[in-house]
């Protein structure tokens, strides 16, 4: 038996999708246990790109079943849509696809709901992608306004939920200076329709999953966003609505923590952000330029340009010991090729104090200055590189200074967005990381 866990260790889009494509071939699930539809996730195969935002990236292995856990927000028309992409793609989304009765649905009050909260925080505003997510994680918590999957079969039920519902969200709108109204009758036609759609694809996934642990098939668990988004331990309030670090599987799949054997840190070689919050690595330069450009940093879901900057291990060690990571994969190495010097973030300075973790209050993270260690680059092309011997002796010691500074080896490093651009670093390499 075979249970693994891929996390993001910084503010997300670590290319996880990428890497739970490339490990996918080695299990029999995937699960996304966590997040909505403002996840992007990208996976390249023989130069063709899919984008994934609700459905497990290791979809696109025949066979491979791909479960959208409880702890998912479902939102029903961004995942039909999503569906006929993978459809399209040769996917037999019947043998492969799943979706959990559990899960929560974003519906369409949530959206509502999100748009004037961002507009009328102004400047404040967190910087949410407008999905509905936090809304719908609110009413999930709050255990009055939310629907899920399952209910959408029980049809007394589902109107009695939303006629209650609808009364209340149209008021909050009204309040709140918004136009929009939503009736009853439109809603649960909708309604019937998503149920229609998903039918063949809903289970009781707790049940699925722990019989497939007695049966010794083998789990991947993939998380959306990173750990410093975190709701519990990210840079509140700038954060994601979810527990998007390791402590996001137990309760998004109903498989105890305990159960997985291994964890999986995903880094990029350099740091990005997307909104608001501190970033104390940010490069506001021609650098900061050369590393979105190279690196296609613009979001997978909202084409927004990510912020982007040097390569921060404090925050990095920081996610890896909450999550208790036991290997790293880094990802996009090659964006940093032609870079004369490359600086790794190993301390903050605040008010005259050396502080080698994450400090919990944004404005005190805002407020650190990054405390820099300069590394020499390298030219040379890496993007045809498959062996750790191959790289360039700079890069090599580039990656041996992240697994010390983060407290765990390399196992997996990206060199190029395909698939095939990967190198799978053997114990034997790891001597090589010098």
């Amino acid at each position: 038996m075979a249970v693994t866990s891929v996390i993001g260790l910084q503010w997300g889009d670590e290319a996880k999708g990428k890497i739970v494509d490339l490990l996918a071939a080695d299990h029999d699930i995937v699960v996304r246990f966590q997040g909505g539809a403002n996840a992007g996730h990208t996976v390249t195969v023989d130069g063709t790109r899919y984008k994934m935002s609700l459905i497990p990236s290791g979809i696109l292995h025949p066979g491979v079943i791909a479960l959208i856990g409880n702890g998912v927000v479902v939102d029903p028309i961004a995942l039909a849509e999503e569906m006929e992409r993978v459809r399209q793609a040769g996917v037999d989304l019947t043998a492969q696809l799943r979706i959990s009765d559990r899960a929560h649905l974003i519906m369409p009050y949530h959206k509502a709901e999100e748009r004037v909260h961002e507009r009328a925080a102004g400047q404040a505003a967190i910087g949410t992608t407008l999905r509905g997510i936090g809304p719908c994680y609110q009413d999930k918590v709050g255990r009055r306004f939310s629907v899920r999957v399952g209910d959408l079969y029980r049809p007394r039920w589902l109107r009695e939920r939303l006629s209650n519902t609808l009364d209340y969200k149209n008021r909050v709108l009204a309040a709140l200076g918004a136009e929009e109204r939503f009736e009853l009758e439109p809603l649960l036609k909708q309604c019937q329709q998503w149920a229609e759609q998903m039918r063949p694809y809903v289970i009781d996934s707790v049940s699925f999953l722990h019989d497939a642990l007695e049966r010794g098939q083998r789990i991947l668990f993939e998380g959306a966003q990173g750990t410093l988004l975190d709701v519990d331990h990210g840079t509140y309030p700038y954060v994601t609505s979810s527990n998007s670090s390791m402590s996001g599987v137990a309760s998004g799949s109903g498989i105890p923590a305990n159960r997985v054997q291994d964890v999986i840190g995903v880094v990029k070689a350099y740091t990005t952000r997307v909104g608001s919050g501190p970033f104390p690595t940010e490069l506001h330069d021609e650098i900061g330029q050369q590393i979105r450009d190279r690196g296609n940093e613009y979001g997978t879901v909202t084409g927004r340009p990510r912020r982007c900057g040097w390569f921060d291990a404090v925050a990095a060690r920081y996610s890896a010991r909450i999550c208790g990571v036991n290997r790293l994969a880094v990802t996009l190495l090659d964006v940093l090729t032609g870079l004369d010097e490359l600086a790794i973030c190993v301390a903050y300075v605040w008010q005259g104090k050396l502080l080698k973790t994450v400090p919990a209050h944004p404005e005190v993270l805002a407020e650190c200055q990054p405390v820099y260690e300069l590394h020499p680059g390298w030219q040379d092309d890496i993007t045809t590189v498959r062996s750790v011997a191959e790289l360039p002796v700079a890069a090599r010691r580039y990656l041996k200074r992240i697994e010390e500074l983060v407290g765990a080896p390399v196992s997996i490093v990206s060199v190029g967005p395909d698939r095939d651009q990967t190198i799978r670093v053997t114990p034997h390499e790891q001597a090589l990381t010098v």
